[in-house]
């Protein structure tokens, strides 16, 4: 397959960035879209020139680091993570656009690179449990119901990958924070902080600059963990429940 890129290229934080043409040529149909990709930078590199900067990690679709907007859509045509996208979903000959994921709240670092810390701020914010887990448990010494351990199972999947973010008009994270919020409200441990958790999480949310959810949808189009935008109306109710005993002063 013979391809035309065009792709982001910027030095630094710092710099304005544009988009710039580059060959790709002789690219198996069976190479995965970061295989493509590494065939191109070998060539760029023989030629003296600087290679593509992107990120990737376990290439597996598990962690969600290769975050890119490929023709517009973050992790492109793949229903999955960038790294399980291969190049026999694209025609030869054709021209594919690739861009780092566009967000106010992460920041391109260097080409295809965004600074996503924002995300693990969010987390660190109140996405944890102090309750002391130990040793696995037997299965049954904490009664969960199926509906909760499916929601809570389902909302857990979330990778954290920034997809949701970057397919936003709005930048929104409140699908990332849906399903942290959810995952640990839905089982018994998350209970003593699901009051604070949900205050906090949201607030660090605000700082971050992340924007408001504007119900197009377009998260839970691209996330590549199926995660429901469901999560997001609970997290709704999570944050006007905990925002109204604040104001009373309720406890729990």
């Amino acid at each position: 397959m013979n391809l035309k890129l065009k792709v982001w290229r910027q030095k630094d934080r710092n710099s304005t960035g544009a988009l710039v043409e580059i060959p790709a040529n002789n690219i198996p149909a069976e190479a995965s879209f970061l295989e493509m990709l590494d065939i191109v930078n070998d060539e760029l590199t023989k030629r003296g020139e600087e290679p593509i900067a992107f990120d990737h990690d376990c290439r597996e679709g598990i962690c969600g680091t290769c975050s890119l907007s490929i023709n517009g859509i973050p992790h492109g045509p793949s229903e999955t993570t960038t790294c399980q996208l291969y190049m026999r979903k694209f025609r030869d000959g054709e021209t594919i656009t690739i861009e780092p994921f566009r967000a106010r709240a992460f920041p391109v670092l260097r080409d295809l690179c965004v600074d996503r810390a924002a995300l693990d701020r969010i987390q660190q914010a109140g996405g944890f449990i102090t309750a002391r887990t130990g040793s696995a448990p037997e299965g049954n010494s904490v009664p969960i119901s199926k509906v909760n351990a499916d929601l809570a199972m389902e909302a857990a999947a979330c990778i954290g990958c920034g997809a949701c973010v970057g397919a936003c008009p709005n930048g929104s994270a409140m699908l990332f924070v849906g399903a942290k919020v959810t995952h640990l409200a839905s089982l018994p441990q998350g209970q003593p902080e699901r009051r604070q958790r949900a205050l906090s999480m949201v607030s660090q949310m605000d700082k971050e600059g992340f924007g408001n959810c504007s119900n197009y949808y377009e998260c839970e189009a691209v996330c590549p963990a199926e995660i429901p935008a469901t999560v997001i109306a609970k997290l709704n109710r999570e944050y006007v429940c905990a925002s109204a005993k604040e104001a009373v002063g309720a406890e729990g």
